[in-house]
């Protein structure tokens, strides 16, 4: 009698079954997320004094770096300036470790927003971290497995294949002749994040009113999400867990175009993870996929289609999407990886996305801002209709590309205050919602610069119309069958005239950089 398939998007054939009811890791799980949660409260509790030798180690080695940068770079000016600081920085948080490498991490999408310069060598930090000495994997692989290495693996590489922020990653071949990647937390990790988070949830609530970029991301609460995030990071079989139950999302709606990796029915602990090993293109490899015969426009909307699926139907993503987290088949498929961040909403949060990506595609400004409210990402006594009055959602619009440096400040300044008073803030799902964006903002730029925007937001719009009419009319009481996308507000967010029927990704681009420009004197030269 043929085995039914697995329940997972994994790749058809692979090197072992993943049955739900045999994964011994796999239980408890709901306790663990409830303890991780219980620790979190604990390290962000108020307390009189900071943790004052973390303080003095932060503050030697950024202040090291600026002082470094001052005396060598600086004078020199423009991109030797630029390079000089990036390079110092990237450094000073490699010595500080996980907490400080994520924070890189994070900076690093900011393409566009941040100096190119700064950015690259931030990237570096996603995988290509010093890693921790061989003696110290093999101890953690050991202790965790509860083996030695020559028990459970036939061969295990010394160097890693990528090293990050939290582990680094090896190729080995198990005993019963599997090749596999062995994620491996690094030794120290979790006493230093933990002293982390508590010496920002000390200092956070002294930004709050201080610095109004700060007051307006809410400093308290990022630090909140940031130390959920990242204490979850620190067991893997939380990792796993969110693998399979995208992976189960994935084969629900039949997404064959997006899978990601088995992780072992066994080696599963909480440091250390043994998965399937793939193979693949970088994402930003244009040209190793097209002597594939890779379709580069179809991988992107996969991407994005599966990504808005999981959020809007499911309640569950992938909350990392970066360069180093995922890759292309030379089939044109894309496998995901590094599960260690997803978003999980509740239903009230899942419904709330919901009206607002359909609210928002529609045109309904008011429908829009109440979703917003609803996930808590605006107070909740806040009035849709002043919102729109007061931020001239609804009045001419405003081109930037036509403005001056100085009316584009005033601009920014007239919307932060406006934002403040709402009492806006950024919840966990929106914050990693946008920071996913960002990626594929980047993902759009090397696959696909000649997309026309506009119309390929009403295609993935009319691939939900089509799938999910009858879900999204009974939870957000709009009917996506019976409405088109209203282009009005998606021209008017980037100042565009009506008439302007189409908008490709290079166009946006240069648009982005007309305004950056500007913003920083009109001269194309950003300086440090």
């Amino acid at each position: 009698m043929e085995s039914s398939p697995e329940p997972y998007a994994f790749q058809p054939s692979g090197p072992w079954r993943v049955v739900p009811e045999a994964l011994e890791w796999a239980r408890g799980l709901k306790e663990l997320r409830a303890s991780v949660a219980a620790e979190c409260v604990e390290l962000l509790r108020p307390r009189r004094l900071p943790p004052v030798l973390r303080f003095l180690e932060a503050a030697y080695h950024i202040g090291g770096a600026l002082v470094g940068w001052v005396c060598f770079e600086r004078w020199r000016g423009g991109e030797t300036s630029r390079a000089g600081l990036s390079r110092r920085l990237r450094r000073a948080f490699e010595k500080l470790g996980a907490s400080y490498i994520k924070l890189g991490q994070i900076l690093s999408a900011g393409r566009g927003v941040f100096p190119d310069e700064l950015v690259a060598e931030l990237r570096t930090l996603r995988d290509n971290v010093a890693p921790e000495s061989w003696e110290s994997v093999r101890r953690v692989v050991e202790e965790d497995l509860g083996r030695s290495l020559s028990d459970v693996f036939a061969s295990f590489e010394t160097e890693p294949l990528a090293a990050a922020s939290i582990a680094q990653v090896h190729a080995a071949v198990l005993q019963t002749g599997e090749s596999v990647v062995v994620k491996v937390q690094r030794g120290p990790v979790a006493d230093s994040v933990r002293k982390d988070v508590r010496a920002m949830a000390w200092i956070a609530p002294w930004l709050v009113g201080r610095i109004p970029v700060a007051a307006l991301a809410n400093p308290p609460v990022l630090v909140e999400l940031f130390a959920e995030t990242i204490l979850e990071e620190l067991d893997f079989r939380l990792e796993a867990e969110n693998m399979l139950d995208v992976g189960r999302i994935l084969r629900d709606e039949e997404q064959d175009s997006v899978f990601v990796p088995r992780p072992h029915p066994r080696w599963v602990t909480a440091r250390v993870l043994v998965m399937e090993r793939l193979e693949g293109f970088a994402y930003d490899d244009l040209e190793g996929m097209r002597d594939a015969g890779v379709e580069t426009t179809e991988v992107l909307r996969a991407l994005v289609i599966s990504f808005l699926e999981g959020a809007m139907i499911h309640g569950v993503f992938h909350g990392d999407l970066h360069g180093g987290n995922l890759f292309v088949t030379a089939e044109g498929k894309i496998a995901l990886l590094d599960f260690g961040i997803a978003a999980r909403m509740d239903q009230t949060e899942r419904l709330a996305f919901l009206k607002m990506l359909m609210r928002g595609a529609a045109g309904d400004l008011a429908g829009q801002i109440e979703a917003f409210r609803d996930l808590g990402a605006l107070g909740p006594d806040v009035d849709a209709t002043r919102v729109i009055r007061e931020l001239e959602l609804d009045g001419p619009v405003k081109d930037p590309t036509k403005m001056t440096a100085a009316q584009l400040a005033e601009e920014l300044q007239r919307v932060t205050k406006a934002l403040l008073g709402y009492g806006a803030r950024l919840p966990k799902p929106l914050m990693l919602y946008v920071k996913n964006l960002v990626f594929i903002d980047d993902a759009v730029g090397h696959l696909a610069p000649e997309l026309d925007l506009f119309a390929e937001l009403a295609r993935v719009f009319g691939y939900f119309a089509g799938r999910h009419a009858e879900q999204i009319t009974r939870e957000s009481g709009l009917n996506p069958a019976e409405t088109t996308v209203d282009l009005t507000q998606v021209r008017a967010s980037i100042g565009l005239a009506e008439e302007v029927e189409s908008l490709t990704y290079r166009e946006l681009q240069e648009r982005r950089e007309t305004v950056r420009d500007r913003l920083v004197g009109g001269d194309g030269k950003r300086g440090l």
